[in-house]
């Protein structure tokens, strides 16, 4: 080939040489402190379940909560989401369990705070789906609607009772019209002013739920899609997080992840307040699905999908590989 004078001029692959090279031109770089560990504390049970759907993950005991606390603070995570799953026997239409002191997520916040204190910031799930024995997310009227506003009453009691056990945030995933302004007034009247408001603002009705169902032994009958965002809507996301911040909330949230970083660019391009997204179960179970076929390289993918999360915008990443990515990048 005859090469012309300095033809090309720009060759941008100078920048991409070497591994070092490429560490320090890095545009987006990934740190522990971006991500927050979800996890599940189940009752009644003596030893960890595996979740089949989300291989690698577990319902805990109390004691495996507590030690994957400590291994989450160990390796520099910064925050850990509890889910609550009660017996069986303990749910009822109201989801009562949501709003008991001694139920089973208001125990796990507990033994959380007990055992970690401050050092991870300790989250918990608000909302009403896992207590109650319908699966939705809301008190039902009688014609089995979710009642928006007799919900949002519930929501002010969990608020309070997953205050008062130790919550640093709550994070309210039902998608009730109104309900961070609900929640914000019932922590502030009740002496809980510090407790912040991670709002769950686009969270979309999604198909990539599904090992979730399993992951909180979900009574769900039906769907959620008269309260959960249409996945063909992208202006109404934006709708949703000017009232939520209207309304008090600290932090906003995008969830799916994967799926929706068009929404995680509009919403993170929007605000001034930080930004989360939740790499869901069916993200994570598709990974480790593909991998365990050997189809894709397990470690380089999630590190990928990880990357194009914080690309798009979001500060902070709820992810079942938050304690390991963690431990992986402080080694690197």
């Amino acid at each position: 080939m005859t090469v012309y004078g300095n033809f090309p001029g720009s060759r941008p692959r100078r920048l991409r040489t070497t591994p070092a090279m490429r560490r320090m031109v890095a545009e987006t770089r990934l740190d522990p402190a971006n991500l927050i560990l979800p996890a599940f504390v189940r009752e009644g049970i003596t030893a960890p379940v595996a979740i089949s759907a989300m291989p690698g993950v577990q319902q805990h005991t109390l004691d495996t909560l507590r030690k994957a606390a400590v291994d989450a603070v160990s390796a520099g995570v910064s925050g850990i989401m509890l889910f609550g799953v009660p017996a069986d026997e303990n749910k009822d239409a109201r989801g009562t369990a949501g709003t008991d002191p001694d139920g089973i997520l208001q125990v796990g916040l507990r033994a959380v705070r007990e055992e970690v204190g401050d050092d991870l910031v300790v989250m918990s799930d608000l909302c009403l789906d896992e207590y109650t024995d319908h699966g939705h997310c809301g008190v039902l009227t009688a014609d089995g609607r979710v009642d928006n506003d007799a919900t949002l009453e519930r929501y002010a009691e969990m608020a309070q009772v997953q205050a008062d056990a130790g919550a640093h945030v709550v994070g309210p995933s039902g998608m009730m019209d109104g309900q961070v302004g609900v929640i914000r007034d019932a922590l502030d009247q009740t002496g809980h002013e510090d407790v912040a408001i991670l709002a769950y603002t686009a969270k979309y009705s999604s198909a990539f739920y599904g090992p979730f169902r399993e992951a909180v032994g979900s009574s769900l009958k039906g769907d959620r899609k008269t309260y959960q965002q249409d996945p063909a809507n992208a202006r109404e996301s934006l709708r949703e997080l000017a009232l939520d911040l209207d309304e008090g909330a600290d932090m906003v949230m995008v969830k799916p992840a994967g799926p929706y970083l068009d929404i995680l660019v509009k919403v993170a391009d929007s605000v001034d307040v930080p930004v989360a997204a939740y790499q869901i179960s069916g993200e994570y179970a598709m990974i480790e699905a593909a991998a365990e076929k050997g189809w894709i390289d397990r470690d380089a993918a999630i590190m990928e999908s990880l990357t194009g999360i914080r690309r798009a915008g979001a500060q902070m990443i709820l992810t079942y590989w938050a304690t390991e990515v963690a431990e992986r990048l402080r080694r690197s």
